[in-house]
């Protein structure tokens, strides 16, 4: 697929997700390619990049959501979504200004990382992982997108299933441990209870597999590190199999990609990781998303810098 190709198709995904002007449950598949055609029809350049732009939300959290930049960016078709706003008044005004205020009505989408619970807190991924249980890890994915869904919140940056085998890396307790067999049952538990089963539309809230791909390799630096030295092996059987079984048997909606690099190319711009096993090989077809800030990572100072400016860098990923 062309990459212009391929950013519409993520678009109208997102239109889809977003439950446009129609609803999903009222309309053929059909009425409602024809119902995302027309408004993709009708869109500006900068409203199609701005569907794919998902503003942090800490401007918000003790201001009046209208009176925001993030409300003057979703009022003039600037986002697609927000991260990480909490509490029903203030997904209900953004909702508002979306729909009353831009010019095409779009509905955003909210996401937020729902880690080990939204209300209701639940031991963080290690803990969890050392019950091995994946009914109740199942069960408690169930509750957290119940409660998440109840208050806007439709789409979770989780599951974390990178395989952590050196303590200094960091983020070890974000993950399921050191035992890809293990992580990918945890991973596959929770996504299924976060997604759930059936067609309602109300207590469920999309899962995102993170970080795609080796961002917990042993290395002191895990944003700007180059993952070069993994043996074909290693990658196969360590660190790919937990997101081969999120694609294939939980049917996951989002993969995020990682801030490092591999082979050179950041993971966020990475044509082998992305397209050829991700695309090609797992016939992935969800939404990629990129972890917060990463696209920049390409070419500010003392990260990556593959690329000059930020420019080429959006053109790559």
């Amino acid at each position: 697929m062309k990459p212009y190709a391929f950013l519409l198709s993520t678009i109208a995904l997102i239109l889809a997700l977003s439950a446009v002007s129609c609803s999903k449950t009222s309309q053929s598949d059909a009425e409602m390619n024809a119902c995302i055609d027309s408004i993709m029809a009708k869109m500006t350049l900068d409203e199609k990049l701005g569907q794919l732009n998902l503003p942090a939300a800490g401007d918000i959290v003790t201001g009046q959501a209208s009176q925001s930049n993030i409300g003057r960016l979703i009022a003039e078709g600037k986002a697609g979504g927000v991260f990480n706003v909490k509490g029903v008044e203030k997904i209900k005004e953004l909702q508002r200004i979306a729909v009353e205020e831009s010019r095409l009505g779009i509905p955003l989408i909210f996401g937020m990382d729902v880690i080990h619970g939204y209300e209701t807190v639940f031991p963080i991924p290690l803990a969890l992982s050392c019950s091995w249980d994946t009914a109740a890890i199942r069960r408690s994915a169930r509750i957290a997108a119940t409660e998440a869904s109840a208050c806007g919140i439709c789409w979770t940056f989780s599951p974390m299933v990178d395989i952590c085998r050196d303590p200094r890396w960091g983020r070890g307790q974000e993950t399921y441990g050191e035992d890809p067999y293990l992580t990918s049952r945890m991973g596959v538990a929770v996504v299924k209870g976060l997604q759930g089963t059936g067609q309602g539309l109300y207590d469920k809230s999309h899962a995102c597999a993170k970080h795609f791909a080796v961002h917990s390799g042993p290395e002191w630096n895990r944003h700007s590190f180059n993952a070069d030295n993994i043996e074909p092996r290693d990658l196969w059987e360590t660190y790919l199999p937990a997101f081969e079984a999120l694609v294939k048997e939980a049917d996951v909606k989002e993969v995020m990609c990682a801030y490092n690099r591999f082979e050179g190319a950041p993971c966020c711009g990475s044509n082998r990781l992305l397209v050829q096993i991700l695309r090609d090989e797992w016939d992935y077809d969800g939404i990629v998303v990129s972890d917060c800030g990463a696209i920049s990572n390409f070419y500010v100072q003392n990260r990556h810098e593959t690329h000059p400016s930020a420019e080429a860098a959006s053109a790559d990923a």
